[in-house]
């Protein structure tokens, strides 16, 4: 049986394992704990280039690619903090030249999480395209007992950003959020440079 966080707070207090100050009834208390919660991660739009049954690969670009390598690396985690091991991770992504692979499956993976709700995966910085503003990493995160995520990453050395994306995020008007626009870390021998990013996941309980 999976007792709500009221309930246990009161089953706390009967037992003893739980002190409080006199002014500070359970609603108090419970009120409280609801504010502590991690916020969820804000949701972007899908858009139209989703495809069923990428592949389980966490390799996607190959030698010669075009565009800077990128590393991204996360985890799944929902609102309590706690880690959700048993989360799949879908990301699609347009090339170095803007373009999406609609009759494959380049640029385009399925990623299981490891033991510890982690992720990561190896490609390339997503090029800019006509009917978009920023460079972007779609994401679909779906798992047992929690609402889906669908949301998008962005990048904060991203020229549209003009080296400013706390004041201008917003120049693309598909990007609701500044938590969206992660920073970039340029790593590695000046022959062989690669870009960065950590993004980290937080789903809804359902």
């Amino acid at each position: 049986m999976r007792l709500s966080r009221r309930e246990l707070l009161e089953r706390c207090a009967v037992f003893g394992a739980l002190v409080t100050a006199p002014v500070a009834d359970i609603a108090t208390v419970s009120a409280f704990w609801d504010q502590a919660e991690l916020k969820p991660t804000p949701p972007n739009a899908l858009g139209p280039f989703y495809k069923k049954q990428a592949p389980d690969t966490r390799m996607l670009r190959t030698k010669g690619d075009a565009g800077m390598p990128l590393t991204v690396r996360g985890r799944v985690i929902d609102t309590r903090g706690e880690t959700v091991p048993d989360a799949t991770v879908e990301i699609w992504h347009a090339d170095h030249g803007g373009r999406y692979d609609l009759a494959g499956y380049r640029f385009r993976a399925r990623l299981p999480v490891d033991k510890s709700a982690g992720y990561h995966f190896d490609t390339i910085m997503p090029g800019h395209y006509p009917d978009r503003v920023c460079q972007h990493v779609h994401y679909l995160v779906t798992a047992p007992g929690h609402k889906p995520l669908v949301t998008q990453l962005y990048f904060a050395t991203d020229p549209v950003f003009e080296g400013n994306p706390d004041t201008n995020f917003s120049k693309d008007p598909l990007v609701q959020s500044r938590e969206l626009v992660r920073p970039v870390t340029i790593t590695g021998d000046p022959k062989a440079m690669y870009a960065a990013v950590s993004f980290e996941l937080c789903l809804e309980r359902r």
